[in-house]
């Protein structure tokens, strides 16, 4: 019997090249085909194509002609975030040199569960998180550790040296946050978040047993401090939010800081969205305050432009992380330790896990502070741009001018019927991936722009789209 060539090893590169240009043709096949942001015909249809270019899963001999088909089946059934009019979500399209680097973790096939398997790739994962660690919260001052303008050795624990874990994203970070505040406060620590935050979060206080999490009412949209401060009572988590996901808004982050520290709260804060502005002078100080909190919550498949999965829990003291460890004999047996391997179990909740951490570096080695700054730029200022033209059009009615890049509007006069309709029209049609919002009682349409080569005559496009599908 023939063995199927390996993607690895002396023959792997041989072997790809042909399954790359198989892999890149079908993928250009299935986008022409699909000929916008995402399939006609909406689920039934799609579910139809599916099904007939899968076939019989599991036939006797196989099929060779199976990459190419599913393939270009999976791209013309796509909704593809670098398509202009494809703006509802958090969902972001992939920088290609991120892309590339995803093959070679692929090709690789490192796990992140023992140094034996991954010995550089958890090297470069302790560099990384520690930089960007630093960068959430800055350097430690002068005499509080060694590190100052280097990455510590591993297995260092200079004081209140913050330190970061690799995640799937802002859920698995906002419950590692939660697991941190309740192993460092005991398990009667208390959720305290506005009604505006993320649904992992009360969901991860319910997983983790803590008690009933308390939601402050956010009717503008973010927590008040005020009333934030009525809700504190007993040892509280504070949970605030850099970046909403239904319009992108900041929680009055300085004005909580201070709070939680009077009160003796401990700070988490989800900034999955908005963290990327950390990247760009002009955006960055929309996250003053952002340091003093104990673990922050970043998304680099957002405002990153990452590939999933691309997730980022820092925390300011690394010492919080030690709740984490575990031994397991044969990953981290303490002799092996004693001996100077590194212990890489107690660096999530995850046993095999991929090095997610390359894509991150090579896209920051690469762009650098002013290409990443350059992308966070664009995509806000088209954001104020199609706000503006919104507010210019007598049709249509804008929320609120935009903090980030996502931007909430809706037909002048419409029911929330009829701007449900709408949306869902669109869809079907395959003619334009809009987000839906519910604020100040009424539904919205969502556009979050993530997009840098998004243009302005795009914008205007798919604004005369929506104004034609309309119900006059």
């Amino acid at each position: 019997m023939h063995t199927p060539p390996l993607a690895s090893g002396p023959e792997g590169p041989t072997s790809l090249r042909p399954l790359l240009d198989t892999v890149l043709d079908a993928l250009g096949e299935g986008t022409r085909s699909r000929g916008g942001p995402l399939p006609t015909g909406g689920p039934s249809e799609v579910a139809a194509r599916m099904r007939a270019a899968l076939g019989d899963l599991l036939t006797d001999e196989g099929d060779p002609d199976a990459l190419r088909r599913l393939v270009r089946a999976l791209a013309e059934g796509a909704a593809d975030p670098a398509d202009p009019f494809c703006a509802a979500h958090l969902h972001c399209p992939p920088l290609a040199v991120a892309a590339a680097a995803d093959l070679a973790v692929s090709v690789l096939n490192p796990s992140m569960d023992s140094w034996d398997q991954a010995p550089a790739a958890s090297e470069l994962e302790a560099l990384v998180t520690g930089q960007l660690a630093r960068e959430v919260f800055g350097n430690p001052p002068r005499g509080a550790g060694p590190y100052r303008h280097a990455a510590p050795p591993r297995g260092a624990t200079g004081p209140h040296r913050p330190d970061a874990l690799i995640t799937t994203g802002g859920t698995e970070s906002n419950q590692l946050a939660l697991l941190l505040a309740r192993e460092t406060h005991g398990p009667a620590v208390q959720l305290v978040c506005g009604e505006n935050a993320h649904h992992s979060l009360p969901r991860a206080a319910w997983l983790l047993g803590l008690p009933a999490p308390v939601i402050v009412p956010t009717p503008n949209g973010t927590l008040d401090p005020a009333a934030l401060d009525k809700a504190l009572s007993g040892p509280s988590v504070i949970a605030a939010t850099a970046g909403t996901t239904d319009a992108g808004l900041i929680d009055p982050l300085p004005e909580i800081a201070r709070l939680s520290a009077a009160r003796n709260a401990r700070l988490h804060i989800d900034a999955a969205y908005g963290g990327g502005l950390l990247f760009s002078d002009s955006h960055r100080p929309k996250l003053t305050g952002l340091s003093a909190a104990g673990t922050v919550t970043l998304d680099l498949h957002k405002l990153g432009w990452q590939p999933v999965a691309a997730g980022l829990l820092a925390v300011r003291d690394g010492h919080d992380l030690a709740a984490l460890n575990q031994r397991a004999d044969y990953l981290n047996a303490d002799d092996d330790t004693e001996a100077g391997l590194p212990d890489l179990l107690g660096r999530s909740l995850r046993t095999t896990r991929r090095p997610d951490v390359l894509k991150i570096a090579i896209t920051l080695r690469t762009l650098g502070r002013q290409g990443l700054a350059a992308l966070v730029d664009q995509v806000c200022e088209r954001a104020q741009e199609f706000a503006q033209l919104v507010h210019d059009h007598p049709g249509f009615e804008l929320h609120r001018p935009p903090t980030i890049s996502t931007v909430l509007f809706r037909p002048a006069g419409a029911t929330d019927d009829a701007v449900a309709a709408v949306r869902r029209n669109l869809l079907t049609a395959g003619r334009a991936v809009l987000g839906r919002a519910r604020a100040e009682r009424r539904l919205w349409l969502k556009v979050t722009l993530l997009n840098p080569t998004t243009r302005p005559a795009d914008l205007a496009g798919l604004l005369k789209l929506v104004e034609g599908t309309t119900p006059r």
